[in-house]
């Protein structure tokens, strides 16, 4: 492994270690902070919208905070505490300070039965409750007596807090990535999917030219999406073109899952679909409004947006850690991440590189050899080197450009007859634009 991808991985280890023990929700400080952290290597603009918004058919619920939860058992010991792991609390429970029989205990405790040694992730953001969540192991150790349950948390008017950041490209049409942030202490089904846009966010920062603009943004999941639509919709609606939403992307599967966007026939899936005819890092499946995260949302048919999903595990109903204490940093891996930024970035840059070209000199094919593109000799007896053979291929792929670029075919298609990859026919495609052969098409 190179110093840089090393040096990477420190850098992205440093920072879950910084975010994962933050206790996070769906509104509050806790967000908040996670929003300062990940905006040290962002530019992030910060939305809001207040509590008790009507957005489409949700309101903004009250904020939450929690400053300490425990529950102490008969004998006068605690049994579990939001100190030890911030998962030991309902999120979104409200307060409470009193005494319990075992049995009125109960219902305001969970666990995982087939898990006995996980902490089970349990929220109620829309339904006052309150309760503590513990291995099952912990509770049924549980002793018959009087149990002291206290929880100091806070409902408050404030609001959903958002943020998002742009890149411009040469159009004004967009590729939104989007990825949630809401969980608490959870890895993969929580820190994967933000870690992965920022890694996104910085390589295609770094391309030498984007065709699209792209617009990151990060909100608490569901509800977030909904508030990004009500705060924006006019302008997405008119230029998003495409976008992946973010999950999941850490454990052990070798590939990524791409979900179809629910028309199936935006530039990423069409994207999608070229890799995974190629690339064994990609797989696809149908869209489903069962399965997923916010590309749920944007599919409905107010927006109709061509939206994917992007995920290693969410699909495949084998990761153990989902919604539960057995999401570490070690079941998640900081590397897979790092996979996913290259496999996600490849996908994407495919897809900014997938134009349309108008062949300008198209009645017979072009006189490329005054332009510099064509050998001056024909020696057909000579044995080429390596670099005639490159030369000779290059050629090859002008001449089925050319004959192609008819305002109708993109460069995947054209990838596909001259049986190469969109990477090398863009290339060619660009030499001969700037040869003033071609003229780029904006279809998007």
């Amino acid at each position: 492994m190179s110093k840089k991808y090393d040096e990477s991985v420190i850098f992205f280890s440093e920072l879950f270690d910084r975010l994962f023990p933050i206790l996070r929700s769906i509104t509050g400080p806790g967000l908040r902070e996670s929003y300062d952290i990940i905006g040290e290597y962002l530019p992030l603009e910060k939305l809001h919208v207040a509590t008790g918004t009507k957005v489409f058919d949700w309101t903004v619920p009250k904020e939450w905070s929690c400053d300490e939860a425990y529950l102490i058992g008969p004998d006068n010991q605690r049994i579990v505490d939001m100190k030890d792991n911030n998962l030991h609390v309902l999120n979104y429970s409200v307060a409470v300070n009193g005494e319990f029989s075992l049995e009125e205990l109960q219902s305001h405790l969970f666990s995982i039965e087939n898990l006995p040694e996980a902490i089970p992730y349990v929220s109620s953001y829309y339904q006052e409750r309150w309760g503590f969540c513990m291995t099952h192991a912990q509770r049924m150790s549980l002793k018959e007596g009087t149990y002291r349950a206290v929880i100091k948390s806070q409902h408050v008017n404030g609001g959903i807090d958002l943020v998002q950041t742009t890149l411009p490209g040469e159009s004004k049409k967009e590729i939104l990535i989007s990825s949630y942030l809401c969980h608490p202490s959870l890895a993969n089904n929580e820190l994967s999917g933000p870690l992965v846009l920022l890694g996104l966010y910085h390589r295609i920062k770094n391309w030498s030219n984007r065709r699209y603009t792209y617009r990151f943004v990060l909100h608490p999941e569901t509800i977030g999406s909904l508030c990004l639509m009500h705060l924006e919709k006019d302008e997405i609606l008119e230029k998003c073109v495409g976008g992946i939403v973010l999950n999941m992307l850490g454990g052990e599967r070798p590939n990524i899952t791409f979900k179809h966007s629910i028309m199936e026939n935006g530039p990423i899936d069409k994207v999608v679909r070229y890799m995974c005819e190629r690339d064994k890092r990609f797989v696809s499946l149908p869209y489903d409004p069962n399965s997923g995260a916010d590309e749920r949302n944007y599919a409905m048919p107010g927006f109709r947006l061509p939206i994917c999903n992007a995920s290693r595990d969410f699909y495949h109903g084998n990761y153990i850690g989902y919604h539960n204490s057995l999401d570490t940093k070690e079941s998640m891996q900081i590397e897979k991440l790092m996979e996913s930024i290259d496999t996600i970035n490849c996908l994407l840059k495919v897809c900014d590189d997938n134009v349309v070209y108008e062949n300008l000199a198209p009645y017979g094919e072009p006189q490329l050899g005054p332009r510099g593109l064509y050998p001056t000799i024909n020696n057909v007896n000579k044995t080429q080197t390596e670099a005639e053979a490159e030369a000779h291929r290059e050629l090859c792929l002008m001449k089925w450009i050319l004959a192609l670029s008819d305002r109708k075919h993109d460069l995947i298609e054209i990838s596909k007859r001259a049986e190469a990859s969109v990477e090398e026919v863009s290339r060619v495609a660009r030499k001969l634009k700037d040869k003033g052969l071609l003229r780029k098409i904006n279809r998007s």
